[in-house]
């Protein structure tokens, strides 16, 4: 694993490499996640305005809460993931959608970087003050489930969608001593 992995906050120098990562994605006909990396990039400054205004609460829809949004770059500073970080937790995000949504892009999955991407996630959500972090998946994601139980993941109760998908509910405690 290369050890020159950080999370970075979207940023104008990292365009084309955001980019890169953005078609990739929209051509391998995957959902993307999370859910973020979906929005329109063609105005880039719009989009980072928009993750910066989201990240301070500002014009947020309707039951929404503040969430940051970190891309996971290397050395070369390629793109290779994207996590959101939720700072509260609604009742639908209790349920379905946690505190952190993270996707490594499709070329770069089974190579470890979900594990790392969590982990540093986990950091940031200490920053934010968060000691108790809820991460879920899909019951059929096994990859995603072994990342959140190799991040100290702790099984909690199954919640069930309409459509009948289930989704995995793990919760991580954030040693917040020494502070």
């Amino acid at each position: 694993m290369d050890k020159d992995i950080f999370l970075t906050e979207p940023t104008i120098d990292l365009k084309e490499q955001y980019l890169d990562f953005y078609y990739e994605w929209k051509t391998s006909g995957e959902p993307m996640v999370p859910w973020v990396i979906s929005k329109d990039p063609s105005n880039f400054q719009a989009l980072l305005h928009s993750l910066e205004e989201s990240k301070r609460g500002e014009k947020l829809p309707e039951g929404w809460v503040p969430d940051s949004t970190y891309w996971l770059v290397n050395a070369e500073k390629r793109v290779l993931g994207a996590v959101n970080i939720r700072h509260d937790l609604t009742e639908d995000l209790r349920n379905s959608g946690g505190h952190i949504g993270y996707g490594i892009r499709p070329t770069e999955r089974r190579k470890g970087y979900a594990t790392k991407l969590l982990s540093l996630s986990l950091e940031k959500t200490k920053e934010l003050g968060i000691k108790k972090v809820l991460v879920v998946c899909d019951a059929d994601n096994i990859g995603s489930a072994k990342t959140i139980l190799n991040n100290g993941g702790q099984p909690d109760t199954d919640f069930v969608e309409e459509d009948g998908n289930v989704i995995k509910r793990f919760w991580i405690e954030i040693d917040n001593t020494g502070e």
